[in-house]
């Protein structure tokens, strides 16, 4: 526990609630076109901006933690920096600077997963295929299977996941097709790389806050069980379910890739490995649970449970250790608001709907769920 805040001047002139809001998605914008904000009536943000003392704060880049400041900032650096006052490497940044030293590739957990496959398993990727930077990037899944095939690895199945949040809504062609590529370049006599399954973001896999487990059970179905529309590579699949459904990348029904006999290119079975190679929390953590969960598993009917050693990028849950096994430590947060407000007894009250539910709490808290004094819950 931090110690106590310290009694400055102001204390004991103003009675009553401080109200911190967070209008996410608002801020200060370069160009016209295209700013909701700046399209709206704001006179009483205007006035507020005009008669009361305050800055302006940039949120993106290396001023969040970001690699570069090329990268947009998103709702979790945000609520992170806010929440401690301070900038931390984030972790896009810790990733790259793993897989730049080649730590990542020395450490006990992928060490562990690569020889899982002695005996001959698959070595699976599940997330988000785009270079949005916010869950993940496509070039640090390059680098990863790149590993894999350097380390000795035989076979790696990809199980990409749809963005069109953090990148344009009808992008994914720009990324998978080429990725497709990419895996049929690296491939040869000794090295077996391809796509297993797919599907929309917000269709399959990544649920967050335990708001529609649903989509978990998709996913898992999809990318463990096979079970989904069939199609012979993943450019066909996204090409025919958009002609189909109309939906947008995120929407997009499930998919299930082929090999050239017709069959499931890659279902998760015994004796393989999963890597998760998002980065960010909040939408890795169900899946997390449902490979590492036990026989008292009762979200949904997993059905078949193989026997994998599964891993994450990160740790997603620094409190309930989720998952148990990560390839890179996330950043330490500590000495949040929070932590200091609970020191000083002061009493908190964090509201939200249900989607910014862990921004308020996980996020604004330095990547924690529990609380900092158990005693509130008496």
């Amino acid at each position: 526990m931090v110690e106590a805040l310290k009694t400055n001047s102001f204390n004991g002139k103003r009675q009553g609630p401080v109200v911190l809001c967070i209008m996410d998605g608002v801020g200060f914008g370069k160009y016209e076109e295209g700013d909701a904000v700046k399209a709206a009536h704001t006179q009483y943000l205007e006035e507020a901006l005009e008669k009361w003392p305050g800055t302006r704060l940039f949120a993106h880049g290396t001023y969040v933690g970001l690699p570069s400041d090329d990268d947009m900032g998103n709702s979790e650096v945000g609520h992170n920096a806010m929440g401690c006052g301070r900038v931390f490497a984030q972790g896009a940044k810790l990733v790259n600077s793993s897989i730049e030293t080649g730590d990542i590739f020395h450490g006990a957990t992928w060490k562990k997963l690569v020889g899982n496959l002695a005996d001959g398993g698959t070595m699976h990727f599940i997330g988000l295929l785009s270079d949005g930077n916010v869950h993940s990037h496509i070039n640090q899944l390059k680098a990863l299977i790149e590993g894999a095939k350097s380390s000795g690895v035989k076979r790696v199945r990809v199980h990409g996941l749809l963005d069109g949040r953090d990148v344009g809504a009808t992008s994914a062609l720009d990324y998978f097709t080429p990725f497709e590529e990419f895996l049929a370049g690296l491939s040869n006599d000794s090295f077996d790389a391809g796509f297993a399954s797919g599907g929309g973001r917000m269709n399959i896999t990544m649920d967050r806050y335990d708001a529609d487990w649903s989509m978990v059970e998709r996913g898992w179905k999809t990318h463990v069980l096979a079970d989904a529309e069939k199609f012979s590579s993943a450019t066909e699949a996204i090409t025919k379910l958009r002609e189909k459904t109309g939906a947008i990348d995120q929407d997009l029904p499930a998919f299930v890739v082929t090999d050239a006999e017709g069959k499931p290119a890659g279902p998760i079975l015994d004796g393989d490995s999963v890597i998760l190679f998002n980065f960010r929390g909040d939408r890795a953590i169900e899946l997390s649970k449902t490979f590492e969960a036990g026989d008292d598993f009762d979200r949904f009917d997993r059905v078949r449970v193989p026997n994998v050693e599964y891993a994450g990028m990160m740790e997603y849950d620094g409190d309930a250790h989720i998952p148990s096994q990560y390839l890179v430590s996330p950043p330490a947060i500590d000495r949040t608001m929070a932590e200091y407000l609970v020191a000083t007894g002061v009493k908190q009250f964090s509201i939200s709907e249900t989607q910014k539910f862990g921004h308020v709490t996980y996020f604004w808290n330095g990547n924690r769920t529990g609380y900092f004094d158990d005693a509130v819950e008496e």
